[in-house]
């Protein structure tokens, strides 16, 4: 089959034998319907990164000519191992911009490096990002930040790195994380570049490979590396034909490089996609020229803070 878009961007056309699909991603793909019509043949699905627990599931590729119930002569493709983490390195680095594609800005003008971390908070397994476990405040951040609610969340932006002596091959020595909730202020219309750092999880020799999800924006995937991101690091960037994504995985042990240009006005979530991750703490809030944006519902606001403020200003009406 032929791969020609990611998350809803045009690609470098790529001839494939099977799709590694995570959470959050999606894909088109050509099929030439030349073979035999008179039989059907299997379509096998899989789960990716994590050891699965059941068998792989199945459907038919059906030729019109054929009943629908006649079942494949031949056995069901099998699957990459599930852990076979090179297939998935190699299935990543054949995506490619198609030509003609926006390219990315030349240069950033801030960089936010996010260390992954599985840590504790008395005692329960969370996940934190340059040691910080995000929990989402009651007051929604757009109605917060609009109306200048200083209580709603932290004030304090978030760590835009990490220590450099941090080793991401091993446990930490220190595995406590602290809650919070604060925001990365960006300034409209700048460019951004993200740093994903995977790290080794609370137990030895395990890290895990997580599909980090930006909403409000695609992304310009730069690139991925082993171990820990070193500044020559930039050298390998793609800046010739990147995708356009809205969707990137961290790989074990590994970063990710992303890029993207801050001109959507508003509040955005960047989190992992595997959702029990984004309620254990893996992900941050990037938010931008929220002063240019009108209209917004009082339902968007009828939580926390906001909320009060709206049933203020309301029973000063009558």
């Amino acid at each position: 089959m032929v791969m020609v878009e990611a998350d809803g961007n045009y690609i470098q056309p790529v001839t494939v034998d099977d799709l590694d699909i995570y959470s959050g991603e999606s894909y088109s793909v050509l099929i030439h319907t030349d073979q035999d019509p008179s039989k059907n043949y299997w379509i096998s699905f899989s789960v990716r990164g994590r050891e699965p627990k059941t068998p792989q599931g199945l459907t038919i590729l059906n030729y019109q000519t054929t009943s629908a119930s006649d079942l494949p002569p031949s056995p069901p493709p099998v699957s990459p191992l599930w852990n076979d983490y090179n297939h998935s390195k190699s299935f990543s680095n054949k995506i490619l911009a198609a030509m003609g594609s926006l390219k990315p800005p030349s240069s950033y003008n801030r960089r936010i490096i996010l260390l992954n971390t599985q840590n504790t908070i008395k005692g329960f397994t969370k996940w934190a990002i340059n040691n910080i476990s995000l929990t989402l405040p009651p007051t929604p951040y757009l109605g917060a930040i609009k109306h200048h609610l200083s209580n709603a969340f932290d004030q304090t932006s978030p760590p835009e790195k990490f220590p450099e002596d941090y080793d991401v091959m091993k446990p930490a020595t220190n595995t406590n994380s602290t809650y919070g909730n604060g925001v990365y202020m960006l300034k409209l219309m700048t460019t951004v570049d993200v740093i994903l750092q995977n790290a080794n999880a609370l137990a030895t020799n395990v890290s895990e490979i997580h599909p980090w999800h930006l909403h409000g924006h695609d992304f310009w995937v730069l690139g991925y590396g082993e171990g820990k991101f070193k500044d020559e690091d930039v050298k390998k960037f793609n800046l010739k034909n990147p995708p356009l994504r809205n969707t990137a995985v961290i790989f074990p042990f590994g970063w990710t490089a992303l890029r993207f240009v801050a001109d959507n006005p508003g509040v955005w979530a960047f989190h992992c996609h595997i959702e029990p991750h984004l309620h254990m703490g893996m992900g941050v809030v990037f938010a931008e020229g929220v002063h240019r944006v009108k209209g917004i519902p009082n339902s968007a606001l009828a939580c926390g803070l906001t909320g009060k403020f709206l049933m203020s200003n309301n029973s000063g009406r009558h």
